[in-house]
C-alpha cells in the first residue's frame, strides 16, 4: 500500500507523523510525496488558531480531491470537531488524540509489539519535509488554564514519556544518522512532574547517555524554569536557543490569560539565560489583540517586547476557540484592529531579528544543512540551521544534506544570513 502523510502545526504533530511513517514502512507500506498518488493519505490536523483549523480542513479536502483512496484525519482539530471532519467529502475515519498513538497498527489491524521499527533514518519524507533534525516526542498534554488555548482541551492531560523510551527514539535516530534531536511536547517544561521529576533530569539523562551532537528543546513555559535550569547549556551539545512563549507584554492583560508569568518574572528569567549564555536566541510568541485589549495594554506588549530585544517571534492574530474562557469574554475588538497590531508586532520582531543576525556578521557558526539544491554543474545551494537557530545559506561544490559545517558569515539574506563554507 501507498500512504500520503501530512501535517499541519506544531513540532509535536511533526514527531507523531514521522512515528506514522516508520511504522508503515516497518509494517511494508511505502510513504509517497503527493496524496493523489497514495492508496490511504492520513493528515493530522490542528486547530490553535482558526487559520490552523481552516488549513486542516483545506488539507483534507485537498487529499480527497487529488483520487486517494481513503483519508483519515487526527490530531487537534479532529478531536475536537470529529463529526465536522467525517462530513468532509473522502474522509472516512477519524482518529482521536488519545488513539493517535494506535493509529497505524489499528489501520492495519497489527498489534503495536509487533513493529519491527526502522531506525529514524534522516532519509526525509517525502514531499515538503525535508528536514535533517529528529524531532522527538517526550511529553503529550497539559493540565496549564490558559483561557485562549484549545490545544489543552484537545490534547487532554499533560503526560510524561519514561527517559527508557526517549532514550531509545533518540538512540534510534543517531542509528539513522541523525546529527540533532529536538524535544517536543505540548507542555514540555512539565516533563516528568507526575513522578516528581524535573525537565533537567531527562536533558542531562540524554547527554549523558547518548552521544548526540546536537540537542534543542522546543518551546518551555517561561514559569517552568528557574535560573539554575541554564547551567545545563554549559554543555555545548545543547543548542544556544531557547523558545519562551510570552503571549503578552502586558500584566492585566497576562492576568485575563491566566499565564502564570509577569513583565518582571520574566524579564528575570531572561536575564538569567543570558548572564550563563550572552549570546542566547531568545525567541518568543505574542498575540495580538486579545480580548479587551485597550491601546495603553497593546504599547505596554511593544514596548517590553523591544526591551527584552528578542532574537524573533511568531505573532498570532487572536480568533476566539470555542469552548475557551477566553471565547466567552466581552470587548472582542474589531478584526481589522487586531490585524493592524499583528503588522506593527511582526515588523518590531523583524527589525529585532535582524539586528541579532548581523552580530554574527564576519564570525563563523557551525550549520546543518537541512535543504540543498543543485543550482549548476559547478554547485550546489545549501540551506541549514546554526545552532541559535539562524537560518543560513552557502554554496557547495556538492550536496551536503544532514552535513555539520563551519561557515563564514558574510553577508544578510532576507530572514538570514548567507556565508562561507570553511575547511
Amino acid at each position: 500500500m501507498k500512504v500520503f502523510l501530512d501535517s499541519i502545526g506544531c513540532r509535536l504533530n511533526q514527531s507523531e507523523i514521522e512515528t506514522m511513517a516508520r511504522q508503515f514502512r516497518a509494517a511494508g507500506h511505502e510513504i509517497v510525496a503527493e496524496a493523489g498518488e497514495a492508496d490511504l493519505s492520513v493528515v493530522n490536523t490542528c486547530s490553535v488558531t482558526a487559520a490552523a483549523a481552516a488549513d486542516s480542513r483545506s488539507k483534507l479536502r485537498s487529499a480527497a480531491r487529488s483520487g486517494t483512496g481513503e483519508v483519515v484525519a487526527t490530531g487537534c482539530w479532529a478531536t475536537l470537531v470529529p463529526q465536522h471532519a467525517l462530513d468532509l467529502p473522502g474522509v472516512t475515519r477519524v482518529v482521536a488524540n488519545d488513539r493517535k498513538d494506535f493509529l497505524v497498527s489499528e489501520i492495519l489491524n497489527f498489534e503495536p509489539a509487533s513493529f519491527d521499527i526502522e531506525p529514524l533514518s534522516r532519509i526525509p519524507l517525502p514531499g515538503l519535509r525535508q528536514r535533517t533534525r529528529a524531532f522527538i516526542k517526550v511529553q503529550d498534554g497539559c493540565d496549564n488554564a490558559c483561557t485562549f488555548c484549545v490545544t489543552t482541551i484537545a490534547r487532554g492531560p499533560g503526560r510524561s514519556r519514561p527517559i527508557p523510551e526517549v532514550l531509545a527514539d533518540i538512540r534510534s535516530a543517531l542509528d539513522g544518522d541523525t546529527k540533532e534531536v529536538v524535544l517536543t511536547g505540548v507542555h514540555l517544561g512539565s516533563w516528568g512532574q507526575e513522578w516528581g521529576m524535573r525537565l533537567s533530569a531527562l536533558v542531562e539523562a540524554i547527554l549523558s547517555e547518548t552521544d548526540v551532537p546536537r540537542l534543542r528543546l522546543s518551546s518551555l513555559e517561561p514559569w517552568d524554569l528557574s535560573p539554575e535550569f541554564f547551567a545545563l547549556w554549559e554543555n555545548p551539545r545543547l543548542m544556544p536557543h531557547l523558545h519562551l512563549p510570552l503571549q503578552s507584554g502586558s500584566d492585566t492583560v497576562l492576568r485575563r490569560m491566566a499565564r502564570k508569568t509577569t513583565r518582571e518574572s520574566f524579564r528575570q528569567l531572561a536575564a538569567a539565560a543570558r548572564e550563563v549564555m550572552p549570546e542566547v536566541a531568545l525567541t518568543t510568541d505574542v498575540i495580538a489583540g486579545f480580548p479587551g485589549e485597550t491601546e495603553a495594554e497593546f504599547a505596554e506588549t511593544l514596548e517590553f517586547i523591544r526591551e527584552m530585544d528578542f532574537a524573533g517571534g511568531h505573532v498570532f492574530t487572536y480568533s476566539p476557540r470555542q469552548g475557551t474562557p477566553a471565547a466567552r469574554m466581552k470587548n472582542h475588538l474589531p478584526k481589522e484592529l487586531r490585524k493592524q497590531r499583528n503588522a506593527v508586532l511582526r515588523q518590531a520582531f523583524a527589525e529585532m531579528g535582524e539586528a541579532y543576525r548581523r552580530k554574527f556578521l564576519g564570525r563563523k557558526l557551525a550549520v546543518l544543512w537541512e535543504a540543498c539544491a543543485q543550482v549548476n554543474d559547478q554547485g550546489w545551494q545549501m540551506e541549514g540551521l546554526s545552532g541559535n537557530y539562524i537560518r543560513v545559506t552557502a554554496t557547495a561544490p556538492g550536496p551536503r544534506w544532514n552535513v555539520v559545517d563551519e561557515v563564514e558569515l558574510t553577508g544578510v539574506n532576507g530572514d538570514g544570513l548567507v556565508g562561507s563554507i570553511r575547511a
